[in-house]
């Protein structure tokens, strides 16, 4: 099985990259690819530089290695209650490509953040667009507070319960 994870944010020290790659390690006999938002920068979209420049290269590799996962494991920065704008730029250029971005693919959706809501603006607001574009969200998983509950030198999650909360969404979903 493969598994595709990113952050939805382009901080070169993003918490939400380090929750998806820790959980997407969770699924037993998995091959994990992380990628990268900043591998992805792109312009800021418009329908007049989508005039000009047609198709964005990058946008399309993006689709194009979504396309090779059997599971996406995808945590989403929370930027004033909404995607980050380095996320929402890729995602809107590549629906411009293919309106299923997520390619029925099955989706573990995260959010954490520093505040005790971990996130959960956007994770609601993509739980129920994400379908639309493709995503079958098998499980959602939100992490507050994320320097209290995540252990950085570890890079695993720190508090119990949470874990354990994490592992049987995986476990049971998967």
């Amino acid at each position: 099985m493969k598994i595709i994870a990113f952050g939805g944010s382009n901080s070169q020290h993003s918490i939400n990259k380090q929750l998806a790659t820790y959980a997407a390690n969770l699924f037993e006999n998995a091959e994990v690819e992380v990628l990268d938002l900043n591998d992805f920068a792109i312009p800021l979209f418009s329908v007049d530089l989508e005039k000009e420049i047609g198709k964005a290269e990058k946008a399309q590799l993006f689709l194009d290695k979504i396309g090779t996962a059997d599971v996406l494991v995808i945590s989403l920065a929370e930027n004033n209650g909404n995607y980050s704008a380095a996320f929402k730029n890729l995602f809107d250029w590549s629906s411009r490509i293919a309106k299923d971005v997520f390619q029925q693919k099955p989706v573990l959706l995260m959010a954490t953040s520093p505040g005790p809501r971990g996130g959960a603006s956007v994770l609601e607001i993509a739980k129920n667009a994400f379908p639309r574009y493709g995503a079958q969200i098998k499980g959602t998983f939100s992490l507050p507070v994320f320097t209290s509950n995540f252990d950085l030198d570890k890079n695993q999650i720190s508090n119990p319960e949470m874990d354990t909360t994490l592992k049987g969404l995986i476990k049971d979903s998967f």
